[in-house]
């Protein structure tokens, strides 16, 4: 048997990370900062990568994960390709190790749902990797529009086609984070999906225009491709009382209140944090283990938001008739 949970606050917990590409190479990174916290090795296919983490941090590299897990872990995050979430995570449960999983969970539903029946089964924390949560300027939002009833919520999402995507489009590599941030914002499932989606340069789609409507009546869209030669992130939420806007990159977030007759309105600047997301979100999952309560984006959030996401790659969006076409010959003649 590996490692088991720690159930005390003041041991040292000691993590692994298991594929150290661009994402994992940061997770490692970060890990090795995190108070509390011993990492102990780095996991990956790839010796040349995997060596260069490793040697960087003075940790152990390991070609498999069964060998990291003898190196004994109490906890990993798995940041490998997405086709195999589900094998990682499955066997770092089955010898007791909390994971935290990249986004999307899985590549299936099913597997996600796996997934979280295993981790419940053998009693370990399972956290899924939506970083974008942990961006100090949607915090400022989600702060914003606590408690005010929403009415629509827009987000933007795009940037250049990246080098190292594989076997997924914009759906699964970009959607799915502001998918993610729908369900959270308005704390409501989504209900209705309209997918406008387009492969103008890629074999997978580039361009998606996706819109929902949540159980709570709100009415959202994303817009995210592979075609802006820069990279653009923002989020507007509209309320019964105010409209917030804020710009993911910059961390800047504009409040707009006190609508008057007139068409005036007061603006002001909301404080935003300067804390690194995934030093945030990577901490929150050390805290869940610890204190034995809910991670930060369950593994049913991650499900559900997947569960979305491939259903705007799965529906067929009906052709609409014209006027005249709905009139029939009849119709036109008269």
């Amino acid at each position: 048997m590996g490692q088991t949970a720690t159930h005390n606050a003041e041991r040292i917990l000691r993590v692994g990370v298991i594929g150290v590409g661009v994402m994992g190479s940061n997770h490692a990174r970060v890990f090795a900062d995190v108070p509390g916290v011993k990492l102990v090795g780095v996991c990956d296919p790839d010796q040349k990568q995997r060596d260069f983490v490793a040697k960087t941090l003075g940790i152990a590299g390991y070609d498999s994960v069964e060998a990291l897990l003898d190196g004994g872990v109490d906890a990993v995050t798995i940041a490998a390709p997405t086709h195999l979430h589900h094998e990682m995570a499955l066997t770092c449960i089955a010898r007791g190790v909390h994971v935290l999983v990249e986004k999307p969970i899985a590549s299936t539903v099913e597997e996600g749902n796996e997934i979280i029946a295993a981790a419940r089964k053998a009693d370990v924390t399972l956290m899924v990797g939506h970083v974008e949560r942990f961006n100090p300027a949607v915090e400022a939002i989600k702060n914003a529009i606590s408690g005010e009833d929403i009415l629509s919520i827009g987000i933007t999402r795009v940037g250049p086609f990246p080098p190292r995507m594989s076997n997924v489009g914009v759906v699964i590599d970009l959607a799915v984070h502001d998918i993610d941030l729908i369900r959270w914002f308005t704390d409501s499932d989504i209900i209705e999906v309209q997918p406008q989606l387009a492969s103008a340069v890629a074999e997978r789609e580039d361009i998606a225009l996706l819109q929902f409507r949540t159980a709570s009546g709100v009415l959202a869209h994303i817009n995210t491709n592979w075609l802006t030669p820069f990279k653009a992130r923002s989020v507007t939420v509209a309320t019964r009382g105010k409209y917030v806007t804020g710009d993911l990159l910059t961390r800047q977030v504009t409040e707009c209140f006190g609508f008057q007759k007139d068409g005036s309105y007061s603006m002001r600047h909301l404080s935003v944090g300067h804390a690194e997301p995934l030093r945030s979100e990577l901490m929150a999952f050390v805290s869940a283990i610890i204190t034995k309560t809910p991670p930060a984006v369950t593994g049913e959030q991650g499900v559900a938001s997947l569960e979305i996401a491939i259903q705007c790659l799965e529906a067929k969006p009906a052709r609409v008739q014209s006027k005249q076409q709905r009139k029939g010959p009849r119709a036109v003649a008269g």
